[in-house]
């Protein structure tokens, strides 16, 4: 049923007067800057918007594990592995807030799942990039996390309740993994000639994967217009992308590692820097299956939801067992 909703959701924005007087009464609500939460009453595209984007992004998290969760047992000291194991069980964590936060909209824990093993909802294209090297897991801290916080800070500020609340939380510790991310490329960068240019490789393979994590071009994006006239999102994607290239730079300079973009310049007008945009056909080709890792990514997804059914029943059981009694009085 959700997938039907989340696939017939209207892309356009609603001209008021076609508004029914509930439409009307909500879109009013939302102008006012108000939060709107689950036994409220909301349109059906709202809450099918809702649940493809809580779900994508839960879906993210928990698949953002894997390429960080490859290197736990190879980081180069104890200290750095006892940090990456904390930063990938805070992203299963996330998982488990956002997979919550959709919970409330009717939607199942489990019909989530499913769709992401069917290929039927997606997940941030940047996971379907392998980690070649330690200096990766640098990158991804630094560039994925921070382009993370970007997006997530803006989403604290979004219409529905639960989602709002549940990005107070991820964005205080994503700020955390964006901070591990970049003390790894100091060290790399600051380090061995041959670590400068490990760090400069990371940087190279990632940046425009990076630049492509806030999603196509406005003109592309089919769901900006709607979802920002419901406050869902409070900025673009154009304009999430411009703040990440802005606050990155300068960091990057620091390090002495060169943005891959031959024509990256500042530009006084707009008090922001000018940029190349990625391959935005690579991107629609990732988001379609075809990146390097995706059939990695959604085997070891699978196999891992296959391999952990004991544990689901053995939990639910326990809870059927613990609930008993109680019922009985």
């Amino acid at each position: 049923m959700y997938a039907q909703m989340i696939r017939t959701a209207s892309t356009g924005v609603k001209p008021r007067e076609e508004m029914t007087e509930e439409e009307r009464r909500f879109q009013d609500r939302i102008d006012a800057g108000e939060k709107i939460e689950p036994k409220d009453w909301m349109p059906d595209d709202y809450r099918a918007t809702l649940i493809r984007q809580i779900g994508q992004h839960a879906h993210s998290e928990v698949v953002g594990q894997l390429p960080e969760g490859n290197w736990i047992t190879r980081a180069p000291t104890l200290e750095r592995k006892a940090i990456l194991l904390a930063k990938v069980q805070d992203e299963a964590g996330h998982g488990l807030y956002l997979y919550s936060a959709a919970e409330t909209l009717g939607v199942s824990r489990d019909e989530l799942i499913e769709l992401l093993h069917q290929g039927r909802m997606k997940y941030s294209s940047i996971f379907n990039y392998p980690t070649l090297t330690w200096a990766d897991i640098g990158a991804i801290g630094w560039l994925v996390d921070g382009a993370a916080i970007v997006n997530q800070v803006a989403l604290q500020r979004t219409s529905y309740g639960p989602y709002s609340r549940a990005m107070i939380r991820i964005c205080k510790e994503e700020s955390f993994h964006a901070r591990q991310g970049y003390s790894i490329m100091m060290k790399m960068a600051f380090g061995t000639p041959e670590q400068k240019r490990m760090a400069q490789d990371a940087v190279d393979r990632l940046w425009y994967p990076a630049l492509m994590m806030f999603g196509p071009p406005d003109k592309d994006s089919v769901h900006t217009a709607q979802s920002m006239a419901w406050k869902i999102k409070v900025a673009t994607n154009d304009e999430l992308r411009q703040k990440f290239v802005n606050q990155t730079i300068p960091q990057m300079e620091y390090l002495g590692l060169k943005c891959p973009d031959p024509d990256l310049k500042w530009n006084d007008e707009k008090q922001g820097y000018d940029f190349t945009e990625p391959d935005w056909s690579e991107f629609f080709d990732v988001i379609r299956g075809n990146g390097p890792c995706n059939v990695d990514r959604m085997n070891d997804r699978v196999k891992a939801w296959e391999e952990g059914a004991w544990v689901r029943e053995g939990l639910l059981a326990h809870a059927r067992k613990k609930a008993a009694p109680a019922a009985a009085e």
